[in-house]
């Protein structure tokens, strides 16, 4: 059985903590190091949603719009 795809917000919500984990630096670097990188691998899957999502609006716009 596949793994659900956490939502947009669940990520964010992640992400939220993993900044503020790393802020507080009560990690061992090893931790640090495994935080940050979970974390450039969200960043990056969020910037690709926003994409989809912009793309998504800017077509439903033109549909509306007649273009």
């Amino acid at each position: 059985m596949s793994e659900k795809k956490p939502t947009f917000e669940e990520s964010m919500k992640r992400l939220d903590e993993i900044v503020s984990a790393l802020e507080k630096n009560e990690c061992t670097l090893d931790e640090s190091i495994q935080l940050f990188e979970e974390g450039l691998k969200l960043s990056q899957s969020l910037s690709e949603q926003l994409k989809h999502y912009e793309e998504k609006v800017t077509q439903l716009l033109k549909e509306s719009t007649g273009e």
